[in-house]
């Protein structure tokens, strides 16, 4: 399996196919990265050379880290954009700002409803017993 950025991506796929394994990599970007570095977006993962993996690999690690890239998209990948996505939900906690409380109890933060549903973030459902009633007593 190669490995790039610290990801094993699989053998069995197109190499278009295998870079959206890597974070923040979508189709476009792997298309673009194929197209750059000059390798067929057809060939197989386990069928690239050693030059080919490290072509890639520098051609991702000097054009997609933390500054912005050429074609003016935000750029980093894999590390860089998963701590930037975490300082940013560290700074909403904060701030005390409602996005930041709701990440902080574990609820739905972009408003969708909790009276149902809601089960990814929430958990799985928690029975309440029943109280006794005041006849039986």
């Amino acid at each position: 399996m190669p490995r790039l950025m610290g990801v094993d991506i699989p053998n069995d796929k197109r190499i278009e196919t295998s870079l959206q394994y890597l974070y923040g990599i979508g189709e476009y970007r792997a298309k673009m990265i194929c197209k750059e570095t000059g390798i067929a977006p057809q060939t197989r993962a386990r069928d690239l050379k050693e030059d080919e993996i490290a072509r890639i690999a520098n051609f991702i690690e000097k054009n997609y880290n933390d500054e912005v890239v050429k074609d003016g998209r935000s750029g980093p990948v894999e590390g860089g954009l998963r701590r930037r996505i975490q300082q940013n939900i560290l700074r909403l906690k904060k701030i005390g700002c409602y996005r930041g409380t709701r990440h902080i109890k574990g609820l739905p933060v972009r408003g969708q409803r909790t009276r149902t549903n809601a089960r990814t973030r929430k958990g799985r459902k928690k029975t309440v017993a029943n109280k006794p009633s005041v006849k039986s007593m």
